[in-house]
């Protein structure tokens, strides 16, 4: 198997899944004595949170780029940043380093061409429901996305940040997301996109009445292929 290098800590709670998840899918492929071979590195996401300026992003952007480094240099064979905001950055951490860096939009994008979805809605953060750089990049896997509402991305930003985050999960919350993803699929749609790695604490994407893509469980599934030497 090759060794996977993750970028955690934003935040620990998706960190948590995604060495879960990973574990689960080598063992599920292989036997239920392997574990995935990863090199992780969690970062302080105090220095990580709600950014907002240029300068933030800069300085998000330089630590991880060291992470990547550090994890390239410490025996990793491809890269994984376990969240989707941080992706923001991709292009400038995969262009520091000499291993594959799998990237969680273009999984996502392919994983939804190939299911033959043409158009699809994007819940998440707010950099990652209004942004153009997650949303032109999922659009170049050939759909369209709906456009979304301004309040209801500040809400779901604040669960995100406010609790998912810190692992809290509230039943008040869980209400809201229903009745958001309700709305949502009232539009002219095909899919759902779980643009949020801690969603999934939230959202069963198995029963609603339209498909959901859960990012994280694409993104892990790619990193299980790596580790098992089926993709280059």
């Amino acid at each position: 198997m090759r060794k996977l290098g993750l970028i955690g800590g934003v935040s620990w709670a998706s960190t948590e899944l995604y060495y879960r998840y990973l574990n689960q899918g080598v063992q599920s492929r292989i036997n239920s004595s392997c574990s995935a071979p990863i090199i992780m590195e969690s970062l302080n996401y105090c220095e990580l949170s709600r950014l907002t300026s240029d300068a933030q992003w800069d300085h998000a952007r330089d630590v991880l780029i060291a992470s990547a480094q550090r994890l390239e240099a410490a025996g990793a064979t491809a890269l994984m940043i376990a969240a989707n905001s941080m992706h923001k950055v991709a292009a400038d951490v995969a262009a520091a380093i000499s291993i594959p860096l799998i990237h969680i939009v273009d999984e996502t994008g392919a994983k939804m061409r190939a299911d033959g979805i043409k158009s699809a809605a994007v819940i998440g953060t707010r950099n990652v429901m209004t942004e153009a750089w997650f949303r032109q990049r999922l659009v170049s896997h050939g759909m369209t996305l709906a456009p979304y509402d301004e309040k209801r991305a500040e809400a779901i930003d604040a669960i995100i940040y406010d609790e998912l985050m810190q692992m809290k999960v509230t039943e008040d919350s869980r209400r809201t997301m229903k009745t958001f993803i309700t709305d949502i699929a009232k539009q002219d749609i095909d899919a759902i996109v779980l643009g949020c790695t801690e969603l999934v604490m939230l959202v069963d994407a198995k029963a609603n009445i339209l498909p959901i893509y859960d990012t994280a469980r694409i993104h892990v599934d790619a990193g299980v292929k790596w580790i098992l030497g089926e993709t280059d």
